[in-house]
């Protein structure tokens, strides 16, 4: 975590006093204060800060308990973020707002007439304020929470819970120490309240397009790991090649990870790793690039796990299906994996690790420090002589290639069939109901079509008849597509190429054109001898047939 990170949080704390309910919420500090012992402001902020943190961990809690995406929460806190900037422009919708806080802030004071006058009494009635103030603070309150609940390490998450609640409270005890002598300074400031809150409004509305352009501020105050043509020496052994010019410290693996092939599924940890060289890997099993990494994997760990190497795949889903802790197992069985293997399924580790690939390779010195990535397929020579070099041994002793499966410019890329991202589909979808659909006369190239009943939902097509089609119009050699079968029962798909019989031209997964589905998992359909334009057509006889992404080599 960066100090940035601690300093971003006090100064959202710090905002709240900005907030259009502090009027009304004033008189009860005031009151409070005035009328309470000396020691009473100091219990009143710390009754503030208790409540605020006490509900920031246990947010945090409820998301991963839950499994809440937090991007739902990020933006959703964005929207009431920038309502809250449009009626700081507004004097109509202040009124409102105001009439609607006051009558909260009355019953906070109600609730505290009867308090005594000590520090114990204060943090009650700090707490009834936090209550007050939450509803008003919520926007600026929801946008400082997706950081703090978004931290993994549980030190991490509790500096940012500090700074904010400490940000919060200090203008809030300077009001608490200072009592009446600062409605003086509000009466000079009200006379241009108008004008303060309407600049306040456009620097919320600037910040909201700023938080939503996902710009990293810590970007301009240090440089991000990066690669470049250097090479770096490393104990003497050898030189890394392509290492990064500014290694860092290996991530946290998040909390909510579950492990496999470890002992007793124990999680692990980059401190019980010290020592180790350790390649991180990020996969998903039906992604087709890591299927094709995967034996370069198997290999490396066979060869070099008794000179120290610990190769850690971190399986980060792209689909819904591949959460499944059994669907996993099976790709674990079936790819030959004895590595230990964590389940990322919230994507925590991989945001720990700000990645953005499948796969992506990070390379881990013996110091606990990231020194050389590669993302994407290739580069097996060169992070085969790496891994040598961090384990001592001579750097050309590795036998990998860096052959990588051809592409061709006009290759189809990668398609999705699910609403969310099917972009590439002749004609007009029914989203999350059953249709009847009519397949397009003419497909061109690059799109796809159906016919029969299907339901179509966020990240995938199901079939919902027994006559179902999908027409695929594609420039590849290799066709995949990942389906999936909920059912005990095998689903046979007969495919067609261009109108006729596949033949010599079946992938691995389609012998003499036929697919029998099983499972969720990457299928390969076809494997022609050359790219080419083609027509795929997919007869499908069963209902409940699940159809994600095709993907294409």
């Amino acid at each position: 975590m960066h100090p940035i990170e601690i300093g971003l949080s006090f100064l959202e704390g710090l905002a709240l006093i900005a907030s259009p309910c502090i009027l009304p919420v004033l008189p009860l500090i005031l009151s409070t204060s005035v009328e309470g012992g000396r020691r009473r402001p100091f219990g009143i902020i710390s009754g503030f800060v208790i409540a605020f943190s006490l509900f920031a961990l246990l947010s945090r809690q409820l998301v991963s308990i839950l499994h809440i995406n937090l991007d739902y929460i990020k933006y959703g806190s964005l929207v009431l973020l920038a309502l809250f900037g449009i009626m700081l422009l507004s004097e109509k919708l202040q009124e409102k707002f105001g009439n609607l806080t006051q009558n909260v802030a009355s019953t906070g004071t109600t609730l505290s007439a009867n308090a005594k006058d000590g520090f114990f009494s204060g943090v009650l009635i700090g707490v009834l304020i936090g209550l007050v103030w939450t509803p008003c603070a919520g926007p600026i309150l929801a946008v400082a929470l997706v950081q703090i609940i978004r931290e993994q390490n549980n030190f991490s998450a509790i500096c940012l819970i500090l700074a904010f609640a400490i940000g919060a409270g200090i203008p809030m005890l300077i009001i608490s120490l200072t009592g009446r002598r600062i409605i003086a300074k509000i009466s000079f400031l009200s006379i241009n309240a108008g004008l303060v809150r309407k600049i306040l409004g456009i620097l919320v509305l600037g910040a909201v397009i700023f938080i939503a352009s996902g710009f990293n501020l810590q970007n301009i105050f240090s440089t991000p790991p990066a690669q470049n043509n250097s090479s770096i020496t490393t104990n003497g052994s050898g030189k890394l090649e392509n290492a990064l010019s500014n290694p860092y410290s290996m991530p946290e693996f998040a909390v909510s990870n579950v492990w496999l092939n470890t002992p007793n599924n124990k999680a692990l940890t980059p401190k019980l790793l010290k020592g180790k060289v350790v390649l991180v890997d990020f996969w998903t099993y039906s992604c087709i690039n890591c299927i094709r990494t995967q034996p370069y994997l198997n290999d490396w760990y066979n060869k070099y796990h008794d000179n120290g190497l610990v190769i850690i795949g971190i399986h980060a889903p792209e689909f819904e299906f591949e959460k499944n802790k059994d669907n996993v197992v099976k790709a674990i069985s079936r790819d030959g994996i004895k590595y230990p293997v964590a389940l990322d399924n919230n994507l925590d580790t991989w945001t720990n690790y700000n990645n953005k690939y499948w796969p992506a390779h990070y390379l881990v010195d013996k110091e606990g420090n990231i020194v050389y990535t590669s993302f994407g397929e290739g580069r097996y020579q060169e992070t085969e002589n790496n891994i040598r070099v961090l384990l001592g041994l001579d750097k050309d002793g590795g036998n990998a290639t860096n052959t990588i499966a051809n592409y061709n410019l006009n290759q189809t890329p990668e398609t999705y069939l699910g609403f969310d991202r099917a972009d590439s589909f002749e004609g007009d979808f029914k989203q999350d109901l059953v249709q009847d659909y009519i397949l397009s006369n003419n497909i061109p190239l690059n799109k796809w079509s159906i016919s029969g009943k299907w339901l179509v939902e966020n990240q995938k097509i199901t079939t919902k008849g027994n006559s179902s089609h999908l027409l695929i119009n594609f420039n590849a050699k290799h066709v995949y597509l990942v389906l999936g079968n909920p059912s005990n029962t095998p689903i046979i798909i007969n495919l067609k190429l261009n109108g006729q019989d596949i033949g010599k031209d079946a992938g691995v997964d389609a012998p003499n054109g036929i697919v029998t589905v099983t499972d969720h998992r990457l299928y390969e359909l076809i494997n022609q001898d050359t790219a080419k334009d083609s027509l795929l057509e997919l007869d499908i006889g069963s209902s409940n047939l699940e159809a994600y992404a095709f993907t294409f080599g």
